[in-house]
């Protein structure tokens, strides 16, 4: 059972993946056109995500109803709806980094299998903020809170 668990990550990882290169979202210039909203603006990521949001709520209408997956896996979703300090720092800094880079972690990944090295570096730096992160937590021992 866990090798068609596997197999099917796999395969929606490379669905995604290949979704976000046919759509131009692994192309920075891309992104930073539709964050242009003063200059030349590009509305087609709104499309994009229009697309995202019509398959995604009837998938989470039907996962909340659910205890496990397709595959057997426990469904795991969010309880709480809080909106705490770590969740609006964590906004800004995402922001902060999908509008100067124009990339966010999944297009970035995408992209670094095109071989783009702004995609490589900005990569190595989400690796790195994730293992600051992790060390601060260990740190002070604040776990992570699961929403």
């Amino acid at each position: 059972m866990k090798t068609i668990v596997k197999l099917m990550a796999f395969i929606s990882g490379l669905i995604f993946g290949i979704g976000l290169l046919i759509a131009g979202m692994a192309n920075p210039s891309k992104i930073l056109g539709f964050l242009d909203l003063a200059g030349k603006w590009d509305p087609s990521l709104a499309l994009v995500m229009l697309g995202a949001i019509i398959i995604g709520l009837p998938a989470f209408y039907l996962a909340k109803r659910k205890k496990v997956s397709f595959c057997g896996d426990a469904i795991d979703l969010p309880t709480t709806n809080n909106i705490d300090n770590k969740l609006i720092l964590g906004s800004f800094a995402f922001g902060i980094g999908w509008g100067l880079v124009g990339l966010c972690p999944g297009p970035a990944l995408v992209a670094v299998g095109t071989g783009s090295i702004k995609a490589i570096v900005f990569t190595l730096a989400m690796i790195a903020g994730m293992l600051i992160f992790e060390m601060i937590q260990r740190k002070t021992g604040v776990a992570a809170t699961k929403s």
